[in-house]
C-alpha cells in the first residue's frame, strides 16, 4: 500500500475519514472546483505526519497564511516551519505558488493597453505581489501601446537590482517593439524612487531615443499601505521625470 493511501491518525476534529471523504476521491468524483481550499492544498501535500493528518497540516498552513492568496509571498523557509513539510514538499509548494502567480498574470487579457501607469501596475500586480526580492520587467509594446511581451530580465536582492539598457532593449528589438515600458518592484512596499532608480531611468530614456524606441514609462510597484502618496506605485512619466 502506498504511504499516501495508508490510514493516518487523525484528531477528533476530523474524526475517522471514510474513503468517500478523502480529497482524492472527492476530486475524482466531483472535480477540483468542488474541493475546499484545504483539500486542494492537501492534494499537493499528499501526506501528513504521525499524529497529524494531511488535512490538518493544510488547515494549519492556511490559518497561518490567512487564505490561499496569502501564500503568494511565502518562501521555502515559510513552508518548512510546519511539521511534516520537508525540503522537497516545500519546493513543490513554492513551485505551485509561482505557477499560480504567473497564470494569474497571463489571464488578465490578450494584448492589454499599456499607456497609463495604472495599466502597467494592474498587469504586474499578480507577479509583484508578495515578492521579497527586487525584479525588473520589460513590457514591449506595439505602435498602439498594446503589450507584445512582458519579460523578466533581472531578479536581485531585497535592496537593489540594477540593469543595463542593452538588456532592456535587446528584448524589445527582438520582438520588433515600437515602445517600451520598464517596471520594477520595491519589496519594502514604498514605491518612492531611489537615486539609483532615477539614474537608471535617465539612462534608459536616452538609450531609447538613440535607437528610435518610445520610452513610455518607468513604473515602480509597491503597496498602497506603505506608499506616502497612498497609491502603491510611482510613475516617472507621471512625475515628469521620463
Amino acid at each position: 500500500m502506498h504511504a499516501d493511501d495508508s490510514p493516518s491518525p487523525v484528531s477528533e476534529k476530523f474524526g475517522a475519514m471514510c474513503v468517500h471523504e478523502r480529497p482524492q476521491e472527492r476530486l475524482e468524483t466531483y472535480g477540483a472546483a468542488y474541493l475546499r481550499d484545504s483539500e486542494l492544498l492537501a492534494m499537493v501535500l499528499r501526506s501528513g505526519t504521525a499524529g497529524c493528518h494531511v488535512l490538518q497540516v493544510a488547515e494549519l498552513i492556511l490559518r497561518e497564511a490567512g487564505s490561499l492568496a496569502g501564500l503568494v509571498g511565502w518562501n521555502l523557509e515559510d513552508f518548512r516551519r510546519f511539521r511534516g513539510i520537508g525540503r522537497v514538499k516545500a519546493l513543490q509548494l513554492v513551485t505551485v505558488v509561482e505557477l499560480a502567480r504567473r497564470i494569474q498574470s497571463e489571464s488578465i487579457g490578450k494584448a492589454p493597453l499599456m499607456r497609463e501607469p495604472a495599466d502597467i501596475v494592474r498587469y504586474l500586480d499578480p507577479l509583484a505581489r508578495g515578492l521579497t526580492v527586487e525584479k525588473i520587467w520589460v513590457l514591449s509594446l506595439n505602435t498602439r501601446g498594446r503589450l507584445i511581451r512582458c519579460t523578466e530580465i533581472s531578479s536581485g536582492t531585497a535592496t537593489a537590482s540594477l540593469v543595463h539598457p542593452r538588456e532592456v532593449y535587446r528584448e524589445a528589438l527582438r520582438v520588433s517593439a515600437a515602445g517600451v515600458a520598464v517596471a520594477h518592484n520595491h519589496p519594502s512596499g514604498d514605491p518612492q524612487p531611489s537615486s539609483a532608480d532615477i539614474c537608471v531611468t535617465k539612462q534608459l530614456k536616452e538609450s531609447a531615443r538613440i535607437i528610435g524606441l518610445e520610452f513610455v514609462d518607468h513604473v515602480i510597484v509597491g503597496r498602497p499601505e506603505t506608499d506616502p502618496a497612498g497609491r502603491g506605485w510611482f510613475s516617472f512619466r507621471g512625475a515628469g521625470m521620463a
